[in-house]
């Protein structure tokens, strides 16, 4: 048996799924660890359900997966908390701006972006508003031409974080088509949150191409929708997932908290 000491459940057939029998509100076993972090890499994004967490417990689970990390941007949706790493997500009738509205990795303008995401939200909107859409940048890039994948692993894209966090956030040059570090497989790596031009074209190829590849990343064929409970919790792969909260929520509140997993290395093929 893959799994002797969680449940696994998938939510589709090509990314994401529900995982049982974890409290994270305690500390999880060696075992359990490995199991977890193995789910994680299996199916790019996991969750749980009825964790009612406190931010000791948040910071913990984090830590499963790594060192965590802080966030680059000069401003953002999160704002501080009194933990340098928990970032709070708070959205209500006086928000100016509920969400990003595009599909993206988190903060892959950093010079490393961030291995993983780890968001909790403890009050969600009614009717299903304010789900999640996940995507797996792996099948993505399977489904591409050998010609289209040849050509896309010689180039380089800039992600520009002043699209999202204002002047003064970092700009960054990553590849195209990325090797993910645990699975070893390739996944395409831009995402229209951040990403730019592609480097060593002209403005017009490059705008073209990225078009491309972001409508093709953000294909129904490999998704899956998470629908949010109260005391649920999402853990992401940066690395080989986009991601979008669905905007439909406001005037509602939507409210928890995220922390970052730091990468041992930046992406590269």
């Amino acid at each position: 048996m893959e799994y002797e000491l969680i449940s696994v459940t998938p939510m589709s057939p090509k990314i994401g799924a529900e995982i049982g029998n974890v409290d994270l509100t305690r500390p999880l076993s060696p075992a359990q660890r490995d199991e977890l972090r193995r789910a994680l890499v299996r199916y790019q994004v996991i969750f749980l359900r009825d964790q009612k967490i406190s931010f000791d417990d948040l910071v913990r689970a984090g830590q499963y997966f790594g060192e965590l990390a802080g966030h680059v941007g000069v401003r953002s949706n999160s704002k501080p908390t009194d933990n340098p790493f928990v970032r709070r997500y708070h959205f209500d009738e006086t928000s100016k701006r509920v969400t990003e509205r595009e599909f993206h990795s988190d903060q892959s303008c950093a010079e490393i972006p961030p291995a993983v995401s780890v968001l909790y939200n403890h009050t969600i909107p009614p009717d299903g508003a304010g789900d999640t859409l996940f995507m797996n940048m792996y099948a993505a890039y399977d489904d591409l031409s050998e010609r289209m994948q040849h050509y896309l692993e010689g180039l380089t894209a800039v992600h520009d974080g002043a699209r999202s966090y204002g002047e003064g956030s970092p700009a960054t040059s990553h590849p195209v088509i990325v090797r993910h570090p645990d699975s070893g497989k390739k996944a395409i790596f831009v995402n229209p949150g951040f990403t730019t031009k592609i480097n060593g074209l002209s403005d017009r190829e490059s705008r073209h191409i990225l078009q491309f590849l972001f409508d093709h990343c953000v294909r129904v064929e490999w998704s899956c929708r998470f629908r949010w409970q109260p005391h649920s919790i999402a853990f992401w792969d940066n690395r080989c997932t986009l991601h979008k909260v669905i905007s439909d929520f406001w005037p509602h509140v939507r409210s928890g908290y995220r922390v970052y997993v730091k990468a041992a290395e930046a992406p590269r093929l």
